[in-house]
């Protein structure tokens, strides 16, 4: 492999600047973990497994096998595309000589495998017609991204003349396959997840100068986003956050790369970074719920076990850095370093370097990490990335400075500024960062550090030079030091933390705890971590059993206790662990750092109500909802996403995805169908369940399973604009044995289909009864039975209340005490009158219809003390 000296255009119309990979090591012991687990994976690769594909499709012998999961599907070859960006990554930092050859066999082995026409992939080229010809297939231009990324990435740290010739070679076959794109055909592409083609493409011109690499960067760039959102409208509902993420970084390297005149977009990419931040993003940083966004604001709402898409994370950050590079603005910073902490540093588990998919916002679900060789996850690739550059975005400079952006331990090497910057700092378990000069050259000149004072400070920071208290010399949020520096200086940044509460916008008593830089969430147990799967092989965590979510607080309003929270949140002596008072969970729940949190279910975010209360009520009631709508999903597929409908191998006929009211809609016309293989229980009944929208009165839809019509449907609703669920049997002699339908939707007429999620349930359960009844206090006139309906409690006669200890034949039933619907998991005390209490339990079964009555009849005995 030669050397490429050709010197790449000028990027970077930016304020500040990175320090090279090199130049930046991190001594954090957390992270040096972190980083070694992620060089040790991605050594224990197979390369030729990784390029397999590619041999294959170039019509080449095999060295490999292709590995499985993704890497066996259309997107094959995207995991070599993150794993060249990751290995160059860390090849720029370390320097192995290991790596690098990792580097030169892999670039070798590609040269082999790129057609004449410049075109190299895993996968045919057909893929590409597919998208133009609306055939079904699975991302093809978003694998693509990945491919040319990587091949950028290897150049950049290798300066390679192979890997040149190769990602220019396919940056001149994009441009050919494009040029012959008309508009509705190029609107056909864009509508199809592409990842950033247009920011590897901007990328790839810096590199080459060529202006075809220019042209089509162009042609990826989507005006139909970018205008509405540099107007300020949030149409982000509905989208898939991370297609629509990447699409805006490339708005940004357009700025980058041509500077003023393209200021649009830059413009269109801080509006879009304000909305996801400020409207769209849980305290953890992460976005979105099954991969899509929702409403502005609506988060409460959206908490689920498939929320904060790991993607999603890692290019919000990649767009914040370099929004602070252009602007220098703090808020990116800020938004950097609370998601790195408490989204990406969560995502690992520390002890086998695997990462994870979605990060779970409601409470009750536990981590769930990639496997090494089987999955290659979207979230796999990037989580290699995200590994792989640990000390890329702690230190910035320019204009004569140095920016201090993150608090941990590491190793700066200024060379262009002659100082050695070693800072050592622990924080949130210690609140002062501190720093030692090296001198690199003679004579030194004035170097300015701008050290960041986060939006987390509670209290005025305080700056020690060479032991003497400093004043502030502020520059925004900086603060500043300027002065000819010597070796031995040392200084030190007291940054004060405490705890703090934040509640969501939907939602104003559900509150997420926070100290200093980190969230915070409670342990709950390591019981039945049963994993499930959902889309193409992506494991999910499950919740097959009801966990409390919510905190009730003694004697008070959620509001009140919130109001005081500094005194009913409280740090454990000697530990960063903090207990609640005045609240039922006092002394059960424990807060810690969050992203330590690896191997049980926790809760970040805890909903505040008082007890009986008509919202505590509606609380238990949607939670038991949601748990007997999972428990019986037997199969369900959100509608228009690609990936979930090749997993159900869809199949169709003048059939389009569109988007509608938010809510994707997959939809046909004039007797076209589209059909999903769906898995079923045998021999029992199951149960369809669709979701319609109003706006379809009046309009046919026919449904069949396995070609015979289960019904005809002509839709038909009272609520006006609403969405809207309906439930059709597939009856037990119609299953017989089998364990998967085809169920087709045609329809005769006129436009019309079907939204968001489909489901195949199993049916609820009838029963309503107790299985158990105890009290802490006094005797029963018989041994509790299910079937018997009536009992006398005898008490002492001084007994002010009674514990009531229910347990129900279904966990998701529910159960009522005195015509409040209680949290049948909890004890509930009785308070008595004077001589005898009536106290009337009613449970309704899983079907939430079916009811039963028990009576108590608690007796207060004058001869019992």
């Amino acid at each position: 492999m030669t050397t490429n000296n050709t010197a790449p255009l000028n990027q970077e119309n930016s304020l500040l600047h990175d320090f090279r990979l090199d130049q930046v090591t991190v001594t954090d012991p957390y992270l040096v973990n972190a980083f070694s687990k992620e060089v040790l994976y991605l050594k224990s690769y197979d390369l030729d497994r990784l390029a397999a594909g590619f041999r294959e499709n170039r019509g080449l012998p095999a060295r490999g096998e292709k590995y499985p999961g993704w890497e066996s599907t259309e997107i094959r070859g995207h995991t070599l595309g993150h794993y060249l960006s990751a290995l160059s990554q860390a090849y720029a930092t370390t320097r192995s000589s290991h790596l690098l050859q990792r580097l030169e066999y892999l670039i070798d082995e590609l040269a082999l495998c790129q057609f004449d026409s410049g075109y190299l992939s895993a996968f045919p080229e057909q893929l590409f017609d597919n998208v133009e010809n609306r055939q079904p297939a699975w991302v093809p231009w978003y694998t693509m991204h990945k491919i040319i990324a990587g091949l950028n990435a290897a150049y950049r740290a290798t300066g390679s003349n192979t890997a040149y010739a190769l990602v220019t070679g396919l940056g001149n076959w994009v441009h050919r396959r494009s040029t012959g794109w008309s508009a509705e055909i190029q609107e056909r592409v864009l509508s199809v997840e592409y990842g950033g083609m247009n920011d590897c493409l901007y990328e790839l011109y810096t590199i080459s100068g060529d202006e075809r690499h220019l042209h089509v960067a162009h042609m990826f760039d989507e005006l139909s986003l970018f205008t509405p959102v540099h107007e300020g409208r949030d149409i982000l509902k509905g989208k898939h956050a991370n297609t629509t993420i990447p699409k805006f970084l490339g708005a940004l390297n357009r700025y980058r790369v041509l500077g003023e005149s393209e200021r649009f977009y830059l413009e269109a990419a801080q509006q879009f970074w304000d909305m996801v931040v400020l409207h769209h993003s849980y305290i953890t940083g992460g976005n979105s719920e099954w991969e899509h966004f929702g409403d502005p604001d609506i988060l409460d709402a959206e908490r689920s076990n498939f929320t904060a898409e790991t993607c999603n994370t890692y290019n919000m950050l990649k767009l914040s850095r370099e929004l602070f590079k252009i602007t220098g603005e703090t808020k990116y910073m800020d938004f950097y370093e609370n998601t790195f902490i408490n989204a990406i540093l969560s995502s690992q588990n520390p002890d086998t370097g695997m990462t994870m998919y979605f990060q779970p916002m409601a409470t009750g679900y536990f981590k769930v990490y990639s496997s090494a060789f089987d999955h290659f996850w979207c979230c796999t690739g990037t989580g290699m990335e995200s590994f792989s550059k640990l000390n890329d975005s702690l230190y910035f400079h320019g204009g004569g400075s140095i920016y201090v952006n993150q608090y941990i331990s590491s190793t700066v090497l200024a060379e262009e500024y002659g100082i050695e910057l070693i800072q050592t700092a622990n924080l949130p378990y210690q609140d002062t960062a501190e720093f030692r000069i090296r001198t690199l050259k003679e004579p030194a000149r004035p170097v300015a550090l701008h050290l960041r004072l986060p939006d987390w400070l509670a209290g005025e920071a305080e700056l020690t030079l060479n032991g003497q208290k400093q004043a502030l010399n502020l520059s925004g949020r900086y603060a500043v030091l300027e002065r000819t520096w010597s070796s031995g200086d040392t200084f030190s940044l007291r940054l004060p933390m405490k705890p703090s509460c934040h509640t969501l916008p939907d939602a104003a008593n559900v509150a997420a705890f926070r100290y200093g830089p980190v969230v915070l969430s409670a342990a709950l147990g390591t019981e039945e971590l049963a994993e499930s799967a959902t889309g193409v092989d992506v494991s999910v965590p499950t919740r097959n059993m009801l966990v409390k979510d919510f905190i009730t607080p003694a004697g008070q309003s959620a509001e009140s206790w919130l109001k005081d929270f500094d005194q009913h949140f409280i740090q454990k002596d000697g530990e960063l662990a903090f207990v609640l008072q005045g609240t039922d969970e006092d002394g059960r729940l424990e807060f810690t750092p969050h992203y330590k949190q690896h191997e049980q279910r926790y809760g970040i975010y805890w909903k505040l109500v008082e007890a009986d209360s008509a919202e505590l009520q509606e609380h238990i009631l949607q939670g038991k909802q949601r748990q007997r709508v999972e428990d019986a999903t037997i199969d369900s597929l959100p509608v228009g996403n690609d990936q979930y409908e090749l997993e159900h191998q869809i199949k169709g006929e003048h059939t389009t995805v569109a988007t509608w009211d938010g809510y994707n809609i997959r939809q046909a016309g004039n007797n076209g169908w589209f059909s999903y293989r769906l898995k079923v229980l045998p021999r029992q009944d199951n149960y369809l369940s669709v979701t319609y929208f109003s706006g379809n009165n009046g309009k046919t839809i026919d449904l069949y399973a396995d070609g015979k019509l289960l019904a005809s449907d002509t839709l038909m609703t009272d609520k006006p604009r609403s969405f809207y669920s309906k439930s059709y049997l597939l009856p037990a002699a119609a299953v017989q044995e089998r364990t998967e339908l085809e169920i087709k939707f045609v329809v005769p007429g006129a436009m019309n289909g079907i939204f968001d999620l489909l489901r195949l349930m199993s049916g609820f359960d009838q029963t309503a009864a107790l299985e158990r009844l105890s009290f802490d206090t006094g005797a029963l006139d018989q041994p509790f039975n299910a079937d018997r309906s009536s009992y006398t409690l005898t008490v002492p006669y001084n007994t002010q209340a009674v514990a009531l200890t229910a347990g129900l034949s279904h966990k998701n039933a529910l159960l009522y005490c005195g015509g409040i619907l209680i949290d049948d998991t909890r004890p509930r005390t009785v308070f008595l009158q004077e001589d005898s209490t009536l106290l009337t339990l009613t449970v309704k079964a899983e079907d939430h219809v079916t009811a039963k009555d028990y009576t108590i009849t608690i007796l207060k005995n004058r001869e019992l003390v």
